[in-house]
């Protein structure tokens, strides 16, 4: 994805690399014009994983099935519709597109890591996206079964675009936190910042040093670790991110790498 020009702030949760906006899709129709996204809203049209939905949604026209419908054409049924709807804040019209997409590229209704892995390298194909799709693949699996269901999908993606502050927080907390006992470790966060280093590539503007990533995750823990006991909690966390307004500039990057 790219950042529309903006760079990462020093001290942040995003390192200072602007990544490119690939579309993998191709979204155009016979006649080289480009298809008008389902969802439009730019806040959802920024997220990798939105692109990938849509790229593979199927057209809607005035005698298409209902999505009520079409929910009973696959193996693994999600809730429906007015559920997830009261669960998240997409409307119905933008859950319909997300699960048409969602269906045709996993028929099975469940989406594992390898297409997390194949989105991501689609999206940044100058760099290799491997290590941070199996990250953020993770903070979505709660359950730790190795797929995620629709529900599961579209409930952290609205978390992701459209939650409160504190919401958001409290999923990058989950999404450091890698081996989801609760604190986050300099060497969790510093994976996480060299994973994302990793997907954006070399060749990006302005130049990444080596060491950017250990740079990063000092200056970012100096901020966190109040106590210095060496971990970082969610209330950590939370207090030190509301209170520093370059690490609140820099979630608003956060989207750009989701």
């Amino acid at each position: 994805m790219q950042a529309d020009g903006q760079k990462g702030v020093d001290g942040g949760l995003l390192p200072d690399a602007n990544g490119r906006d690939g579309d993998p899709s191709g979204q155009k129709e016979s006649d080289g014009k480009w298809q008008k996204p389902r969802i439009s809203r730019k806040s959802l049209m920024k997220c990798c994983l939105v692109k990938w939905i849509i790229a593979s949604a199927t057209p809607q026209g005035s005698n298409s099935v209902d999505s009520d419908l079409e929910l009973s054409m696959v193996r693994h049924q999600p809730e429906g519709l007015e559920q997830l709807q009261a669960q998240t804040k997409f409307t119905r019209k933008e859950l319909q597109s997300l699960y048409r997409g969602f269906k045709n590229e996993c028929p099975s209704g469940l989406v594992d890591e390898e297409t997390f892995k194949l989105i991501y390298s689609q999206f940044f194909p100058q760099g290799d996206a491997t290590t941070y799709a199996h990250f953020l693949f993770n903070a979505f699996d709660m359950d730790r079964s190795g797929s995620i269901r629709f529900e599961d999908f579209v409930i952290g993606l609205s978390v992701l675009l459209r939650g409160s502050v504190t919401e958001k927080l409290r999923w990058a907390f989950n999404l450091y936190d890698i081996n989801k006992d609760g604190y986050i470790t300099k060497e969790e966060m510093l994976a996480i910042m060299k994973s994302i280093y990793d997907m954006m590539g070399r060749h990006t503007s302005p130049c990444v040093k080596d060491d950017a990533a250990f740079e990063h995750v000092e200056k970012f823990f100096q901020k966190m670790d109040r106590n210095r006991d060496g971990v970082v909690t969610i209330d950590e966390f939370i207090e030190a991110c509301q209170k520093d307004e370059n690490i609140m500039s820099s979630m608003q990057l956060f989207e750009n790498v989701i």
